[in-house]
């Protein structure tokens, strides 16, 4: 299905979903080609981290891809189009993993009625546990998302949603890790701060979070029930409940939600 991948862009994101595909060993690392704007230090360090073939020839990096996957960050997207679309077929499926740009626009920066899927995965994807959201574009076909989910999949879970969602979806799955770990930073410090050597509490902490992940998609009952079934009357657990509402934690997570949300639509309007 995937004969040549593509990434225009060599950040973090591209990083992650390459290291992910090959740690799932679901394509030969010869048949990853990455290219970026101008950081040939870039590449190299990911040439020689994974084996994969990085070059600023565009041209070498498009031709003959079936999948082409933009990484660039979104102000730097129209540039990156304009250095590889004369290159570009018309049967190259182009995947944007860029927040808050449209299928539509980025279809237009083409010139040509290229399939479009924008995708929101995480960085996650790394590890094969990357949360993914999928939408297509008005040239792709229904083929063309499945031969994205099954690329997402490989490194996690692949959901198909509404176009209109993806700015929602990128507030919660996309940045979402990202709050977890700033959560993870306070707990460290508190248990640090109380006492505990750095490397027992990051122990505890983590696989706290982890299991807390398994209960969330194993057991069937509401989180709220979840939550429910460890604060006893005047326990340890209320008390602390009780400071997180004393601080408006639950509406804190809102607002950040929507604040990541609003910035995404931002950056589809830029």
């Amino acid at each position: 299905m995937f004969d040549k991948i593509s990434f225009i862009g060599a950040g973090s994101m591209a990083e992650s979903i390459i290291a992910g595909l090959l740690n799932k060993e679901f394509i030969q690392k010869e048949r990853i080609f990455v290219t970026n704007k101008d950081n040939e230090e870039r590449l190299d360090g990911l040439k020689k981290r994974y084996n994969i073939y990085g070059t600023m020839n565009k041209e070498e990096v498009i031709m003959g891809a079936d999948t082409i996957i933009l990484s660039t960050k979104p102000y730097d997207l129209q540039e990156a189009v304009q250095s590889i679309k004369a290159y570009v077929q018309p049967n190259q499926l182009i995947i944007s993993v860029i927040a808050g740009i449209s299928t539509d626009y980025i279809a237009s920066l083409f010139d040509q009625d290229v399939p479009v899927i924008r995708a929101m995965p995480n960085t996650s994807a790394t590890i094969g546990h990357s949360a993914t959201a999928v939408t297509k574009g008005k040239y792709a076909t229904d083929d063309h998302l499945e031969k994205a989910n099954a690329l997402f999949t490989a490194i996690g879970t692949a959901t198909t949603v509404a176009e209109k969602d993806m700015h929602i979806v990128t507030g919660i799955s996309g940045s979402g890790p990202a709050y977890i770990y700033y959560l993870v930073e306070a707990m460290e410090k508190a248990a640090i701060e109380s006492g505990l050597d750095q490397k027992t509490a990051k122990a505890l902490i983590t696989q706290t979070v982890v299991g807390a992940g398994e209960m969330l998609q194993q057991v069937k009952e509401p989180v709220e029930e979840l939550r429910e079934n460890i604060t006893s009357p005047k326990g340890t657990t209320e008390a602390g409940i009780k400071t997180l509402d004393k601080y408006d934690f639950h509406q804190t997570i809102i607002e950040c939600v929507k604040s990541a949300r609003d910035r995404s639509i931002e950056l589809g309007k830029e």
